[in-house]
């Protein structure tokens, strides 16, 4: 291949498996279900299993996971851990980068081609336009650490849930990555967060994710209605039928116009596209990677279209 030539617009699409265990025991089977289904890549749940302690990789583990991992037919991409914040408090921030040292560390054992962070966010009283700079200085020592680790950090759009008092919406995000300026940190949209982070904020849904697509070289898709969580619920079968919160539903099942989506987002070149399912729905699963394809293909479709138009 002419190393000239451009890179594809998506680099395949991919799933989320989810962790029942946390020694990972339980791995092989569902790594068997991906090749099955045939997927591109599968993404895996680090944030889930026993791997760090106090910011130390734990190396007998990694090594187990590493080996249930090799010879598939597929890659990988790595969820990291929620839990980092890089615009938490000075106090506490050097914990949560260590944190997301070591799990980089983990991803490029993996040979993992990105790893998913979610957003900082505010939770106390700290000033939020000191507490975004903390991030940028800390993305961009995260990106030498992603760069040597052979990978792409990809930070995710998340939504205010309480007592979050901010977290950027997409197109903060976007400002925030191209003020960073690195070429090993880029985004995650995740379309549904976006839809629920702009009905919190009155915002253009379609808009904000237009702005963060040319960042993101990973994107989450899963569906839900865009209504924030605000009813009393025993089970999540009610806010589902309640059409409330971050759902993880199907693709179908909620309000998200994926059509819209498909033309609005011209995304960063070598994207995988990545479904995200809660546990509750996994008897779709296999349908809803032959809808994961067609997205895919409306996706490269509108490529297509905005390749023409430009020239």
């Amino acid at each position: 291949m002419d190393a000239l030539a451009p890179k594809p617009p998506l680099r395949g699409i991919g799933y989320s498996i989810r962790a029942n265990s946390p020694d990972f025991d339980d791995l092989g089977p569902k790594l068997d279900e991906a090749e099955r289904l045939g997927v591109d890549f599968v993404e895996l749940p680090i944030f889930a299993w026993t791997l760090v302690s106090g910011g130390r990789v734990l190396g007998d583990r990694l090594a187990r996971l590493v080996k249930a991992t090799r010879n598939r037919p597929f890659g990988y991409t790595v969820h990291g851990h929620l839990a980092i914040n890089l615009m938490d408090a000075p106090s506490r921030l050097p914990r949560h980068e260590a944190l997301l040292r070591a799990a980089l560390a983990i991803s490029g054992e993996l040979g993992a081609v990105t790893m998913v962070m979610h957003a900082g966010c505010v939770r106390g009283d700290d000033d939020v336009e000191l507490s975004y700079a903390r991030q940028r200085d800390a993305l961009s020592v995260a990106g030498d650490w992603a760069a040597s680790a052979g990978l792409t950090l990809c930070v995710e759009n998340i939504f205010r849930f309480e007592p979050m008092r901010e977290t950027p919406l997409p197109s903060r995000l976007a400002m925030e990555i191209d003020a960073v300026g690195h070429p090993h940190v880029r985004a995650t949209l995740d379309v549904s967060h976006a839809f629920l982070r702009c009905t919190d904020a009155r915002a253009d849904f379609m808009a904000e994710i237009a702005a963060l697509a040319p960042f993101a070289r990973h994107l989450h898709v899963h569906d839900s209605f865009g209504i924030p969580q605000e009813s009393w619920v025993a089970d999540g079968a009610e806010s589902m039928a309640l059409g409330e919160g971050d759902l993880h539903l199907p693709i179908g099942w909620g309000a998200i116009d994926w059509d819209r989506v498909a033309s609005a987002c011209a995304m960063d070149a070598g994207t995988v596209v990545n479904l995200e399912l809660h546990r509750r729905y996994w008897s779709e699963l296999s349908a809803q990677i032959e809808v994961l394809r067609g997205l895919e293909g409306k996706f490269l479709a509108a490529a297509r279209e905005r390749a023409v138009e430009a020239a």
